[in-house]
């Protein structure tokens, strides 16, 4: 035997053995701990409803007590609102209806969350009911209109809860597109809501979300933060959000309202609001960025391309924005799996080695 190398023998065979399966097993429980931490931090967008962090002046909730027309009230409502202790019923399930509530105090924050617990439910067979629900952050509130209830030529932000497809030819004539369809809209007033193309013209992106007739609460979350707009919807009674649009370079003003509204036509639906929980976000901002008049801000999107561009897009998502929580979280997770499987493949093929080299001693 050589001098200096180390005896190979059965026992030292299976002591590499042993080794190798500990060092892999301190490798695996190590990617493991690192998955936890990217999966929580990915769940994390989202707030969970810190009580610390709650706007009350902002947040509609049982038994709505800041309700009416005094000049102390923080929610007034206008139309065929019906406000019980239990529900804010927007519209019942009447044909012609049309319903608001709004927050009578203007919002200052810079960074926000709004999560707001509906239902809406009706008679309606499948595909026999509408309108929908709009979640509003505009300059002015109070204003009925066509647009599920509110002004077509809005200033400021939508977050439209449709559940009628208006739009059976034209250009959704080709895209898959199942409704109720969850989508958003900036504007700065002078383009209005296409009611009769279900406002595929202008919106930001969109999913589509089964949310009538749920024996179950359904829930939209609604972030803006250093100009991103995000939309998570919890409709499957699974406690958990759902991506269903992340939009960068969206610029909105301070000092606009939140509101919530619903219409009825031909077809109709309770369209009822639960709560309207505001959070703000504790976000650091640049110097230039506190020294800004944020009031004086147009609502805004910068966008490679024009939100039209979308039509395509049988997902209603708009194409080329920037990966998203979920989409850096999946990347990763593809990136350790190929991790395991080599460490796996490199400790079989060493120990095969191992157990090669003992033939030549």
């Amino acid at each position: 035997m050589a001098a200096g190398r180390s005896e190979i023998t059965p026992m030292n065979i299976y002591r590499k053995g042993i080794n190798n399966r500990m060092a892999f097993r301190c490798f695996f429980r190590t990617v493991c701990l690192f998955w936890l931490l990217q999966f929580a931090t990915v769940r994390s967008d989202i707030t969970d409803g810190n009580t610390e962090h709650l706007k009350r002046e902002h947040s509609l909730v049982k038994p709505y007590q800041g309700v009416g027309t005094s000049p102390s009230s923080q929610w007034d409502f206008s139309g065929s609102t019906l406000v019980t202790s239990q529900y804010v019923r927007l519209t019942p399930d009447d044909r012609s209806k049309e319903g608001s509530i709004w927050n009578t105090v203007p919002c200052f924050l810079k960074d926000w969350e709004m999560h707001v617990q509906f239902k809406v439910h009706g008679s309606g067979k499948k595909n026999l009911h509408g309108d929908g629900i709009g979640i509003w952050y505009t300059k002015e509130r109070l204003h009925p209109g066509p647009t599920f209830g509110n002004q077509d030529h809005f200033v400021g932000l939508a977050i439209f809860v449709d559940t009628f497809r208006n739009d059976l030819h034209g250009m959704d004539v080709s895209v898959d597109r199942s409704f109720p369809f969850i989508s958003a809209m900036v504007s700065n007033g002078t383009v209005p809501y296409d009611h009769g193309k279900d406002g595929r013209s202008s919106e930001l992106g969109g999913c589509s979300a089964e949310i009538r007739n749920k024996d179950h609460d359904t829930y939209l979350a609604i972030r803006y933060s250093r100009g991103r707009l995000t939309v998570m919807v919890d409709v499957d009674d699974k406690n958990e959000w759902k991506e269903c649009i992340d939009i960068g370079g969206v610029r909105l003003p301070t000092g606009y309202y939140f509101g919530a509204s619903a219409a009825t036509g031909d077809l109709s639906d309770n369209h009822d609001i639960i709560s309207m929980k505001m959070y703000q976000l504790m976000v650091e901002h640049t110097e230039e960025e506190e020294n800004l008049d944020w009031t004086k801000i147009e609502p805004s999107v910068s966008l490679l391309k024009s939100p039209k561009d979308n039509i395509d897009d049988p997902t209603g998502n708009f194409r080329g924005t920037p990966l998203t929580g979920w989409k850096v979280f999946l990347l990763l997770l593809c990136a350790l799996l190929g991790i395991v499987v080599c460490a796996v493949v490199g400790a079989v093929v060493f120990q095969k080695r191992q157990e090669r080299n003992k033939r030549f001693y």
